[in-house]
């Protein structure tokens, strides 16, 4: 087993308005499709090595600040992506933080549908 994880859901009240903000933050487009009757928008990854998420809606589905909490990606600065959910209509939860010179940096941000969810980077 490589990852713990392998795949991820953050869901989506408002799914247009979350697929928004995410493309914002993150500055790209996230690749929107229908799986098993739910509409996807899916976070970059390396689909031949990497762990991938998505944005889903769905009614057994709920947005919470409380349970697991998924931490993204930040790319070379998480910084970057704090800077803009503001913006996005998100609220920063933790600015960008030193955990260790050697595992880097995390940081958390709740978004436009009351998900918590993290940031980590190197830098």
């Amino acid at each position: 087993m490589q990852n713990a994880i392998n795949w991820f859901e953050i869901p989506a009240v408002d799914f247009n308005r979350a697929v928004t903000f995410y493309n914002a933050i993150l500055d790209t487009e996230l690749k929107q499709m229908d799986f098993q009757g739910m509409p996807h928008a899916m976070l970059p990854f390396n689909e031949t090595e990497g762990v991938g998420g998505a944005i889903v809606s769905a009614p057994e589905l709920r947005p919470s600040q409380e349970g697991v909490r998924v931490y993204l990606n930040g790319g070379d600065d998480l910084g970057a992506v704090l800077d803009r959910v503001a913006g996005a209509g998100g609220t920063v939860a933790q600015p960008k933080t030193l955990i260790n010179e050697q595992i880097g940096y995390s940081g958390a941000f709740v978004d436009t549908e009351g998900n918590h969810v993290g940031l980590h980077s190197r830098q």
